[in-house]
């Protein structure tokens, strides 16, 4: 039998736990052992008692870790903003990565990981979990063989309200760097809903681990919550074989909804209507074909990395290439506007409640705003594929169309 593949993890709180939490739950099955659990704070963990009986030693740094020890993969769920250099640095002392969704805050970071990447001689995953499902799989296959023709026109409006405790959570949420000057960018568009931006470039790659890759933006961002960065987003965006999309994403909303995706080719619609609705294929003459639900195996990411540890040749479904179309992007969005514009205070109201769950990361309940009338706005922007200073909203006003196809560094301006 072979040996355990020996795992570090990297932050065990928020998506740690979730990571952990599935580990745990096979830790009888002999695939692998955790060599440490690194995090200034691993006690917030609510399997910490559990991980301490497993004799799991913690470690305040990476740093700390890798002196004495080594690990197989590097299950890195810290910050947005230390993804790249923790990844970097797990790289050099010979580990494989599972770094868990964004890349990273800017594009440049992401560029310096893939040549750190190569240097090493080992891979990096990012953890997008649909595209590690069989129903994104699938479903990229059948547009790879060509049986829905050429791409036309994609289109995503996702409405995911999110409370006072999601901003409270950590002190780098809705920030757009954080306190010693790096790069965070939190948004709608780089966390909670970044794997739909990214499904839209990633299902169209003309390889199995790659992603279309965006040449422009155009992008309207505004807020209604107390932060530095924008809960709501409108962006058209184009790719290099000329698709174009319609992004269109809120934290601000009164109702839970999405993502409402339409991916419109020459011979077909593919469809998703929720979280739990799955993808399907509609032909023009009336037949269906269905993919499942990506959501349901969202640790796949984390067994497949795993088994890749043992296999020579691996290359993980979603990489450092695939995910960097999601991060340049979104540098192009927030560049597209650098000045938030705020939702006018008469349309803002707070109300009772907690934002939506997922998966078994949670926040704790509080109040929440909610902007009037913005549901059934995005939801006539989606309609129209307009964004909303072409609809004419009063609240709206129009971004600056940035060029990606030299884009090299964020901020580009």
């Amino acid at each position: 039998m072979a040996e355990p593949v020996s795992l570090v993890m990297v932050g065990v709180g928020g998506m740690g736990a979730a990571y952990l939490e599935a580990l745990l739950a096979r830790k009888d099955e002999g695939l692998f052992r955790i060599a440490g659990a690194v995090d200034p704070q691993p006690n917030r963990c609510k399997q910490y008692v559990e991980m301490r009986a497993m004799g799991v030693p913690c470690f305040i740094s990476l740093q700390d870790f890798y002196r004495n020890r080594k690990a197989d993969l590097a299950v890195v769920s810290s910050p947005i903003q230390v993804h790249m250099p923790q990844t970097s640095f797990a790289l050099a002392k010979g580990s494989h990565v599972l770094c868990e969704k964004p890349a990273a805050g800017t594009i440049q970071e992401v560029r310096t990981a893939i040549e750190a990447e190569k240097s090493a001689a080992r891979w990096v995953a990012v953890g997008y979990q649909w595209s590690f499902s069989p129903a994104v799989q699938a479903l990229k296959d059948d547009i790879r063989s060509g049986l829905f023709g050429a791409a036309r026109k994609f289109k995503c409006l996702y409405l995911w309200p999110r409370d006072e405790g999601y901003y409270g959570r950590n002190d780098w949420a809705g920030k757009r760097h954080d306190a010693e000057g790096a790069w965070v960018l939190d948004s709608p568009v780089q966390n909670a809903m970044a794997h739909d931006l990214h499904n839209m470039f990633y299902v169209l790659g003309k390889d199995k681990e790659t992603s279309a890759r965006p040449t422009e933006v155009e992008a309207e961002l505004y807020r209604a919550n107390a932060i530095e960065n924008f809960d709501t987003a409108a962006a058209r965006i184009r790719t290099e074989e000329g698709v174009e999309m319609l992004f269109l994403v809120s934290h601000a909303s009164e109702e839970d909804r999405g993502p409402v995706v339409r991916y419109e080719f020459e011979k077909a619609v593919v469809r998703c209507d929720s979280r739990t609705s799955g993808l399907w294929a509609e032909f023009p003459d009336g037949t269906r074909k269905d993919y499942g639900v990506p959501d349901d195996e969202p640790m796949n990411k984390l067994w497949q990395s795993i088994a890749g540890c043992r296999d020579e040749g691996a290359r993980p479904l979603c990489g450092l290439e695939a995910a960097a179309s999601q991060t340049l992007c979104m540098n192009g969005i927030q560049d597209s506007m650098p000045d938030i514009r705020d939702f006018p205070a008469g349309l803002v109201r707070t109300v009772e409640g907690q934002g939506a769950r997922r998966f078994a990361i949670e926040t704790p309940g509080s109040h929440r705003r909610v902007v009037e009338g913005l549901d059934e706005a995005l939801a006539a922007c989606y309609k129209a594929e307009k964004l909303p200073s072409e609809m004419g909203l009063p609240w709206s006003a129009k971004g600056t169309r940035v060029d990606l196809r030299e884009y090299t560094s964020f901020p580009s301006r």
